[in-house]
């Protein structure tokens, strides 16, 4: 991919340690000067338990989801969990990711990338493959596939885009319209490792659980700022990326 979105979405680090560097810090909640390491803390688990079924799962995606050719208006951003935030006036660029759902036997996935640690902007953060609308895309869809394609090497015949769900709007100035994905495994991936250095998988059952959704706050230019987050393993999902996972399970599951 030659043009990229590069500051927003940001919303997940590799993390070897219970610290967070402060150079994985994501744009849109912090700066490069600030560490959250310190002050950031647990306030309140955010949705109710879900029981994942594949079937059932599969039948609210189809569903509930804005078809691909009408996508809603409505957006999610910082301010959802930051009211008193006041988004610089700016005209938000248009982007796009794809939120790759992987039909794995023992249980569905969702995929995302981690970035090269030789790439200019943010190295070694991950997530969703996705990046700006260029002047040739016929529609988001089209930015999801093509991003994804340059990324990682997945090819428009393994997925089935089955719609999007709210935007997100940073504080970097994008609006990021996400797609969902369907695909079947058997897939081989190419990355450009000018890019992604790794993909990694996390199930659906651990996405939507309960237990791992948080508020957090940190503070922040000496302010709290409240953001979403989840652990999984060595990664740490939060800011944007986990935003847009909590938009999606309101969407699927608390109609």
């Amino acid at each position: 991919m030659r043009s990229k979105m590069s500051p927003f979405g940001i919303a997940a680090s590799n993390r070897s340690t219970n610290s967070l560097p402060v150079s994985v810090l994501p744009s849109p909640l912090f700066t490069r000067s600030t560490s959250v390491t310190s002050s950031s803390r647990v306030i309140s688990i955010l949705f109710n338990a879900v029981k994942v079924n594949n079937s059932e799962l599969e039948h609210l995606l189809r569903t509930r989801l804005d078809p691909v050719d009408r996508v809603t208006s409505r957006a999610r951003s910082d301010r959802d969990l930051n009211p008193d935030w006041v988004r610089p006036e700016v005209e938000l660029k248009p982007a796009a990711v794809l939120a790759p759902i992987i039909k794995r036997p023992d249980g569905w996935t969702m995929l995302f990338t981690q970035r090269s640690v030789e790439t200019p902007a943010h190295p070694g953060q991950t997530s969703f493959p996705g990046g700006r609308v260029q002047a040739s895309d016929a529609n988001a869809v089209d930015t999801a596939l093509r991003e994804t394609r340059e990324e990682i090497g997945l090819t428009h015949d393994w997925i089935e885009p089955l719609g999007a769900w709210d935007a997100y709007e940073t504080g970097t100035g994008y609006r990021i319209t996400p797609i969902v994905g369907l695909i079947e495994p058997g897939f081989e991936l190419s990355l450009d490792p000018r890019e992604v250095a790794s993909v990694f998988e996390a199930p659906i059952s651990f996405l939507f659980d309960p237990a791992n959704l948080e508020r957090r706050e940190a503070i922040w230019q000496g302010q709290n700022r409240a953001y979403y987050a989840m652990d999984y393993g060595p990664h740490f999902i939060w800011g944007a990326t986990a935003g847009m996972i909590r938009a999606l399970y309101e969407r699927l599951y608390e109609r």
